[in-house]
């Protein structure tokens, strides 16, 4: 407030702003214009049929304008149409490349996916039936391993279950050996808990299984003599694999029931009885010595292959035991 405002040179600066101003917008027009009438003259240049580009930019129509002559001006155009056309020509060729090779990627899946499964149905099919045959030759020339179905008293519905779920991976680990046991079922009632559950896995299967199954005792098949009655109960350790004696195995699931069922039978019927050599190779743990069923059938089968101990008592679980005993 002290100083004194001159108005005169404000309105000048005022002026000469606003002046500017107004020229830069006289001349965006103009350039506004001129690229308008630039535009309308190459379609007008399309439409009669010269070479003239679909797309044409800003900074494109700015050089068509600055060219000096029509002459400047058609070449001009008639270059960026080629260019453009070279672009589209590449583009197209990358187009059908990209194509080409999705398609032959898409031929060789198919043929490789097909390839691969006619070799797994020719393969499954073929072991299949190699499984098959050896079930059936040891039908006729193999040793007998007998499963005792008489404990379906003794245990619940579930453990029925359980107990047939152990037969059935005991008898798919039987077929696919390479020397497989002859399987007997006795002691088998019809319609029974066991029979009910069999049917649940194998349903139409069931008749076709290449076993023996018979409601007679082991010792009305067997002579008493070549039995040999597997239960971890027994007192004595078995030594060494039989070929020649028929082991049997007790269809229950152990933890259930009383200990000593599978003993007591054995003792009623005045059989043989044997447990496996456990703690003479393993350095068991606390807890009871019983195997699942599908685990003997994996030990018998090794024993009965290799006689190797050591190689058979692998499929106990790990869980049991800390080690092997070193000597």
């Amino acid at each position: 407030p002290s100083e004194k405002l001159d108005l005169d040179e404000w309105k000048k600066v005022m002026k000469s702003g606003l002046q500017v101003e107004v020229s830069e917008t006289i001349s965006e027009r103009k350039e506004l214009s001129t690229l308008a009438a630039a535009r309308e003259t190459v379609e007008m240049w399309r439409l009669a049929g010269r070479s003239v580009p679909e797309n044409i930019s800003e900074e494109q129509l700015k050089a068509f304008v600055e060219c000096p002559s029509k002459s400047s001006k058609k070449k001009y155009l008639k270059y960026l149409h080629l260019k453009e056309l070279y672009k589209k020509n590449d583009k197209r060729k990358m187009d059908e490349k990209r194509e080409r090779r999705l398609e032959t990627q898409e031929k060789a899946s198919k043929t490789d996916e097909t390839r691969k499964n006619s070799f797994t149905c020719l393969w499954a099919s073929a072991m299949d039936k190699t499984h098959n045959w050896r079930a059936a030759q040891s039908m006729v020339f193999g040793q007998p391993l007998v499963f005792d179905m008489s404990f379906e008293n003794y245990m619940s519905p579930r453990e029925v279950a359980n107990t047939v779920r152990q037969i059935v991976l005991s008898e798919g680990c039987n077929r696919k050996s390479v020397d497989p046991f002859h399987v007997h079922f006795c002691n088998f009632k019809d319609n029974s808990q066991y029979h009910r559950e069999f049917i649940k896995h194998y349903r139409e299967a069931w008749d076709k299984l290449l076993i023996t199954v018979t409601d007679q005792c082991y010792t009305n098949v067997f002579p008493k003599d070549k039995i040999i009655y597997l239960t971890a109960d027994s007192p004595n350790v078995m030594k060494a694999f039989d070929h020649d004696k028929v082991y049997i195995i007790g269809s229950m699931v152990d933890r259930s029931i009383k200990t000593g069922v599978s003993l007591a039978q054995a003792k009623r019927l005045g059989l043989e009885t044997a447990s496996l050599p456990l703690e003479k190779y393993l350095l068991w743990n606390t807890g009871a010595k019983n195997l699942t069923l599908d685990q003997m059938m994996h030990i018998l089968l090794t024993l009965k292959d290799t006689g190797d101990w050591k190689k058979a008592l692998e499929f106990v679980p790990k869980r049991k035991y800390c080690g092997f005993v070193g000597r």
